[in-house]
């Protein structure tokens, strides 16, 4: 990698309904060290633009951007929507549109034009109230490229991987397999390697069950299948710490000690992330052929279109996805 290397990003500006089309458009008005190009309805980009008295000038390509990012010049990727578009209504003609940016995004990643997506919040509701069954980024991606991937929030401070994502609590004991399982955890071992340059990663792996099962009185979960799992990843040479209650590891001297901490749900991890950096925090997606980072809130559809959005997040997942491309070129 040479001096002069600036990444391409990809980024999918999510529900046209919902702030995603003002985040974008906010980062577009600052200095950005890659080439970008924005995934959205160009009339969409304009009005909105308007809208929030935001200057930006906006081009139409369907290349590589032939330069750096400037403030306020915006390449565009235009896809049309199927109808226009009023900040904060939801419309469920539109949710092929979101559909097919991710779609062409990925495949622009596939194909080396772009080094990396970045993707702003969708509404899973609307995408499934039209008839197309979507549960998540992740998962999507996951089946759009044919790989298991890991979900990961990083923020805080902390780097947290899920063992399983969007599921009811009723089914995830089901879902933690010895072979789910262990494929996640190579899986986030080698992701921590190759994209985050950590020649040695320290992972710390929460049980299932309150007290990590408690010697088997809160459950086997632990005794069945997390514990010889790790024993044999260990027995590979990866440095893995548990099973660990997760109500106590989530404390400064303990965090200390680990790089990642690997949770078996959704809602075990993510409230202590985003309670120490909601408005910062990111998604990345492990496992994939391609880099994608995202925010980490929703579509916020009360605040489109009045300028009061807040960008942070999807500002950090620019400048993470920037980051993941260097460490993965070098």
């Amino acid at each position: 990698m040479t001096a002069e290397f600036l990444p391409t990003l990809a980024i999918t500006t999510g529900e046209p309904a919902g702030i995603g089309p003002d985040i974008c458009l906010q980062i577009a008005q600052r200095p950005l060290e890659c080439r970008l190009v924005l995934f959205a309805d160009y009339d969409l980009l304009k009005t909105r633009a308007e809208a929030l008295q935001l200057p930006v000038r906006l081009v139409d390509i369907d290349t590589i951007p032939p330069e750096r990012h400037q403030p306020g010049h915006l390449y565009v990727y235009h896809i049309p929507l199927a109808q226009k578009t009023a900040a904060g209504i939801l419309n469920p003609a539109n949710a092929a549109y979101v559909i097919t940016m991710l779609q062409q995004a990925v495949t622009g990643c596939c194909e080396k034009r772009y080094d990396a997506i970045v993707t702003a919040p969708v509404h899973k509701g609307i995408i499934n109230d039209a008839g197309i069954a979507f549960t998540g980024h992740t998962e999507y991606l996951a089946a759009l490229t044919h790989s298991q991937v890991v979900m990961m929030l990083v923020g805080g401070g902390m780097r947290v991987a899920l063992a399983t994502t969007h599921l009811p609590l009723k089914a995830v004991a089901a879902a933690i397999t010895a072979e789910s399982l262990e494929n996640k955890l190579r899986i986030t071992y080698r992701d921590l390697m190759t994209r985050f340059a950590l020649s040695h990663p320290r992972i710390a792996v929460t049980g299932l069950n309150p007290h990590a099962g408690e010697s088997g009185h809160l459950g086997r979960e632990e005794i069945d299948i997390i514990i010889p799992v790790l024993e044999k990843l260990r027995n590979e040479g990866m440095q893995l710490s548990g099973p660990l209650p997760a109500d106590t590891l989530f404390n400064p001297p303990q965090l200390a000690l680990y790089d990642c901490i690997f949770t078996m749900f959704h809602d075990q991890g993510l409230p202590v992330l985003k309670h120490a950096s909601f408005g910062a925090g990111i998604n990345i997606t492990l496992g994939l052929p391609i880099i994608r980072t995202s925010v980490d809130h929703g579509t916020a559809l009360d605040l489109a279109g009045t300028g009061k959005a807040d960008a942070g997040s999807l500002l950090a997942a620019v400048q993470t996805a920037i980051e993941l491309v260097k460490n993965t070129t070098l």
